[in-house]
């Protein structure tokens, strides 16, 4: 099979979740003979993140609208069986332009549901383009949460391969009661910042670490500065290297998560997880303790920050959880040592159960859409503007936002 993937997010290096499971899935079916490509965007500094080569050719191109093009010649150059969309495409400039040049062969691969164009999760709802992913030929979705949230919304069933990210193992054991950091991956206003930062000032004897990811901005770098017991972690190509001096992993996220694959990372390694209940996090856990309710986001200002994210409004969460939590597992190495036991146990059976070829299988099995959508005018979309015309438009939404 010839399968092209495409995503707005940047591959070189690879940022996130998302990418990382996808590249995970386009190894092994580059290992089981079939020609890869990916049409991507580029992460403008590079030096952000560490990995090696992505496992097939790539077009990492950095301007939107440009993307779109490379998309659009690699599809009639290229001629694959699969178009793969990932949801990382806000705009669905890319997930319109696959339909466009690859009608019928459209694999939709539902990771990030605030990317999705339906779905009260959604940033960017968009009709047109929820009717796009509801004609693919296959929606692919990493949890069971995710294809019930997809059932619900888009009224489609989606197929359940979760990627074979975590290796074959065995996994060490880091028993780390007695030393570590209170770590945090990818500190930002979504994944819940505002109860980290609070956690760590309460208790300022207790040492904390992060590894600053993609929704990690400047403000967000200086307010971790600010607090003496918090130091950053830098980006390795093993998350190993992390785990391996983290005692506990909080994961305090606050938007509607698909999965959480570091959680299951870390219970692999028997590190206990303290997590928020938002959307799949709950499925990550697999019935382990320390999951606590949280308010979750509601609305976004009409405002983006420095990575072009909209600005969430975020509401106060009660913290004497988060603190009992993490009082109980610093302070009681029996209660520590169960939950790292339980942890590890669960995770390990929900990772044995994968199926490395799961991905390939579907593929194979999958018949391209027999009805072509009727020809119409695509929409303009974020992606397909210029960046003079971007800066004019979200121009006008702000004074539009500040109007009376």
């Amino acid at each position: 099979m010839r399968i092209l993937l495409t995503a707005n997010a940047s591959y070189v290096p690879p940022r996130g979740g998302a990418t990382r499971s996808n590249l995970v899935w386009l190894a092994q079916l580059t290992r089981a003979g079939h020609e890869c490509r990916i049409v991507c965007g580029v992460e403008r500094d590079r030096a952000a993140g560490q990995s090696g080569p992505p496992p097939c050719a790539t077009f990492a191109v950095e301007e939107p609208s440009r993307r779109v093009h490379v998309l659009r010649q690699q599809i009639c150059e290229f001629r694959p069986d699969w178009v793969l969309v990932s949801s990382e495409d806000l705009g669905h400039a890319l997930l319109r332009e696959a339909h466009h040049q690859a009608a019928g062969r459209v694999v939709y691969l539902a990771h990030t549901p605030q990317f999705f164009p339906f779905g009260p999760a959604s940033w960017n709802p968009d009709g047109h383009a929820a009717g796009l992913v509801a004609r693919a030929a296959g929606i692919v979705a990493i949890g069971s949460h995710m294809a019930d949230y997809i059932a619900r919304e888009l009224g489609r069933e989606a197929e359940v391969i979760h990627p074979p990210i975590y290796g074959p193992g065995p996994f060490p054991l880091y028993d780390n009661f007695e030393r570590g950091v209170i770590a945090m991956i990818n500190p930002c206003a979504v994944k819940g910042i505002s109860i980290f930062l609070r956690v760590a000032e309460r208790l300022r004897e207790v040492p904390f670490g992060v590894v600053p990811g993609w929704g990690t901005t400047a403000e967000d770098r200086g307010a971790l500065e600010r607090l003496p017991n918090v130091r950053f972690l830098p980006n390795a190509r093993s998350i190993d290297e992390v785990l391996a001096q983290t005692r506990v992993l909080l994961m305090p996220s606050l938007w509607y998560e698909g999965f959480g694959l570091i959680v299951m990372e870390a219970m692999l390694r028997g590190v206990p997880v303290v997590a928020s209940d938002a959307g799949g996090l709950v499925e990550a856990k697999c019935g382990t303790g320390y999951v606590i309710p949280v308010r979750t986001i509601e609305r976004y200002r009409a405002a983006f920050d420095e990575r072009t994210m909209p600005q969430p409004v975020v509401e106060e969460n009660a913290l004497e959880p988060w603190l009992a939590a993490l009082a109980e597992l610093l302070g009681d190495g029996a209660a520590y040592r169960r939950e790292s036991a339980a942890s590890r146990q669960a995770a390990g059976r929900f990772a044995a159960g994968l199926d490395a070829a799961r991905m390939e299988a579907y593929l194979r099995a999958l018949r391209p859409g027999c009805d072509t959508p009727p020809a119409q005018e695509r929409p303009a979309t974020i992606e397909s503007l210029s960046p003079e015309k971007r800066a004019l438009l979200l121009e006008r939404l702000r004074k539009r936002r500040m109007a009376p």
